[in-house]
């Protein structure tokens, strides 16, 4: 029985639309639009959530059936007039999802990588982690427990998801008849900017009505600034998905007594002390501005952007035949290789070990697959011979390592 999984497409088909997107950013004289490094950053975060959501995806998808066949409270049929129903619940739980999302320390930890990109295109779409998603489904889940049934929920979120996508664009200005019912570019544009009229707006995904229910609805009056009201000072793919973690971890270390410390992770954001991240930063990242404006190893980044794209779109085609020790090797190495895309762009001095750890891991594999790991010695005393004698690690250093 044939076992493909054509979610893999969804990937050629993203780039695509980017391709797409970028060619009219040129045409309409907008080269603004796109930054190579920010968007490096973007795709690196979204080839990860769709990697490890290959692990657990099926796991919500359990979830929901489980949730409905248990717990449910209606036995809702399945016509169209439910279907539009579904559609207006899905966006009603993902208002409040998303809005949470912002209002709360410990989602907003999660849901801050979506927002940390300067740009506003389709690859900010992608900024999605897999914490994120886990949060989310815990929310979806209500849709099961009220009586739809999961199979309307899954398609239905992947009709949300899709919808979402096309919204993260400057290419399409303000379409003033539409915003009277749906979210569009224009209007979600607001929610990812960080000017002060336009924070905590526009929460809806797919339509406007509970933000103007709520009193969160704001039309685009003036052209936005993208990102964080406080930016972050790096592009690095570990600290983009878990600095805000460490300001948790930091603000419940300084307060005093139980209220304080509960508000340090179930608090809002807007009170998180804003000393505590440049704090951060001077204390993990280097103290020194990064001059990329000439990256000599582009070709170098996007073969790894690339490669790691491909990997992935096989693995997902066909996941259904891994074996473990396969799936463990493919996540392994598609996500040392993003670690190194950000570890590149911070001009990092470990890239280097970094790489011979993922020529290490893949000579492993190999030997591994054909029976021959006890001879792994070879390969790793190859490495050290060619290092001693050639010098690999200074011409290595020499090619990426642009500032001092």
């Amino acid at each position: 029985m044939e076992k493909h999984n054509y979610l893999a497409f969804a990937m050629p088909a993203f780039f695509l639309f980017v391709f797409l997107e970028y060619k009219a950013a040129q045409r309409k004289k907008k080269p603004e639009l796109f930054k190579y490094e920010s968007s490096i950053s973007n795709v690196s975060i979204g080839i990860a959530e769709r990697l490890l959501n290959l692990f657990v995806a099926a796991s919500f998808y359990q979830l929901y059936y489980f949730v409905y066949d248990n717990y449910k409270i209606f036995d809702i049929p399945a016509n169209w007039l439910i279907w539009i129903a579904l559609i207006l619940a899905t966006d009603f739980v993902w208002y409040w999802y998303h809005r949470l999302g912002h209002e709360v320390n410990i989602f907003w930890a999660a849901h801050i990588v979506h927002h940390h990109s300067e740009e506003f295109n389709f690859t900010a779409a992608a900024r999605i982690t897999t914490i994120q998603a886990v949060i989310r489904t815990a929310f979806w889940c209500l849709l099961p427990l009220f009586g739809f049934h999961p199979t309307m929920v899954i398609t239905m979120l992947l009709v949300h998801g899709a919808y979402s996508f096309f919204t993260h664009t400057q290419i399409v200005g303000r379409i003033k008849w539409l915003e009277y019912v749906f979210i569009t570019p224009s209007l979600h544009g607001i929610h990812h900017a960080s000017d002060e009229k336009y924070l905590d707006k526009n929460y809806g995904d797919m339509f406007v009505f509970w933000d103007k229910m709520f009193g969160t609805f704001q039309i685009e009056e003036e052209k936005p600034k993208y990102g964080l009201t406080h930016p972050l000072k790096s592009y690095s793919f570990l600290w983009q998905h878990f600095h805000y973690y460490f300001e948790i971890y930091e603000s419940y270390k300084r307060a005093n007594g139980f209220t304080a410390k509960w508000k340090a992770v179930f608090g809002s954001p807007a009170d998180m002390d804003q000393d505590i991240r440049p704090e951060l930063e001077k204390k993990f990242l280097q103290d020194r501005s990064l001059k990329l404006n000439a990256l000599r190893f582009k070709g170098y980044l996007a073969f790894q952007v690339a490669l790691s794209t491909g990997m992935l779109m096989w693995f997902t085609y066909f996941i259904a035949y891994q074996h473990a020790e396969d799936k463990l090797f493919t996540a392994l190495f598609i996500l040392i290789t993003l670690i190194n895309c950000g570890a590149l762009l911070e001009q990092r001095k470990w890239i280097y070990y970094l790489e011979y750890g993922r020529l290490l891991l893949l000579t492993a594999y190999l030997l591994y697959n054909q029976g021959y790991i006890e001879y792994l010695f070879i390969p790793v005393a190859v490495m050290i011979f060619a290092e001693k004698v050639f010098a690999i690690g200074k011409w290595y250093r020499d090619y990426i390592l642009q500032t001092k």
